[in-house]
């Protein structure tokens, strides 16, 4: 079975340190050890598989190396009792597509206790729609849930409503009864956000004009941030009274320029979003709301489908922060 060819996106660094990107033929000889040996139907792209395939080294540490965070697909030999040839799993975040070769290849191999089974409700198709950046979005409501933020106490904020996690959490949000104010730079798209179930839309630049004052007029009950640096830093000051902040990104700046005042005076609560790592009873809870009563068929409408030969486009365009919505790779028929 070794023998079997299959074809992967890798990146390789150069002998003048310039990374490239290339479908290159593998065999299962060129996967890691591991447990379960999946034949992956698709997977999708995430900021940090961008990094990843363009030489980040807070990322990935050793090269060449195919990225992708997340891949959906089917069992085709496991030595882990728990997973049984044909069952359709999940398998997002841990070290796949980090130091572990990841779901822009057409087979993963991974220990059993990364997988999750494909909960009733969703398609392998509809759980990459969702992947990664759905997952988070996901988590991110529950945070405000769980912290006691209700549609009734007002306003929530998403910032980089455009992105992956942005435009999944407006829906969501939306979904369950939320008023939500989408943040972008991209003033372009306010239709679009308006039409994904934004009450209002406001402009980045607007929003970060009064940065620099240690606290701002209440606005936000809770907010979802998944930009980090003064994109954040500016929401907590403008978050109300025990209002609740979650932190999922860092797309802008891992710094936080903020000062106490904040929490010290109005209770404000930031909550740290970490999905790689997240425990399986939560992780399979979550999937399981997105299946049934948290699920959002019109997810569908946000995603484009792409090839592996047709992602360099889309990781260039993710960095340059012109990415719309989720881009869904499929990873065909192994040749």
């Amino acid at each position: 079975m070794n023998e079997l060819h299959f074809n992967a996106l890798v990146a390789v660094e150069d002998q003048n340190g310039v990374f490239h990107r290339a479908i290159r033929q593998q065999t299962l000889a060129d996967l890691p050890a591991g447990e379960v040996l999946i034949k992956v139907k698709y997977s999708s792209l995430n900021y940090k598989d961008a990094l990843s395939a363009t030489g980040n080294r807070g990322v990935t540490k050793a090269y060449p190396h195919t990225p992708g965070i997340d891949a959906a697909g089917v069992v085709v030999a496991s030595s882990n009792p728990q997973w049984q040839c044909g069952d359709e799993v999940i398998c997002t975040g841990y070290d796949l597509g980090m130091n572990t070769s990841g779901g822009f290849g057409q087979y993963i191999r991974t220990p059993g206790h990364w997988l999750v089974k494909k909960p009733v409700g969703l398609s392998l198709l509809e759980a990459m729609q969702l992947g990664t950046a759905g997952f988070t979005a996901a988590l991110s409501v529950l945070g405000l849930q769980n912290n006691g933020v209700a549609p009734e106490n007002g306003m929530v904020l998403v910032t980089g409503a455009t992105g992956g996690v942005g435009t999944i959490a407006v829906m969501l949000l939306r979904k369950l009864g939320y008023a939500v104010t989408a943040l972008t730079g991209k003033m372009s798209e306010r239709q679009f956000l308006l039409d994904l179930g934004a009450q209002a839309v406001l402009d980045r630049n607007e929003f970060l004009g009064h940065k620099d004052r240690p606290l701002l007029p209440a606005r936000w009950a809770g907010v979802i941030d998944a930009v980090g640096g003064e994109v954040l830093a500016t929401a907590v000051k403008g978050t109300g009274f025990d209002g609740v902040v979650t932190s999922c990104g860092n797309a802008a700046s891992g710094d936080l320029p903020l000062n106490v005042y904040p929490f010290i005076l109005r209770g404000v609560h930031l909550l740290g979003i970490y999905s790689a790592n997240c425990p399986m009873e939560k992780r399979l809870a979550v999937w399981g709301k997105l299946a049934q009563e948290w699920k959002l068929p019109e997810v569908s409408s946000l995603c484009r489908m792409v090839t592996l030969d047709e992602l360099e486009t889309e990781i260039f365009a993710m960095l340059a922060g012109n990415s719309k919505g989720r881009c869904v790779v499929d990873l065909g028929d192994t040749e």
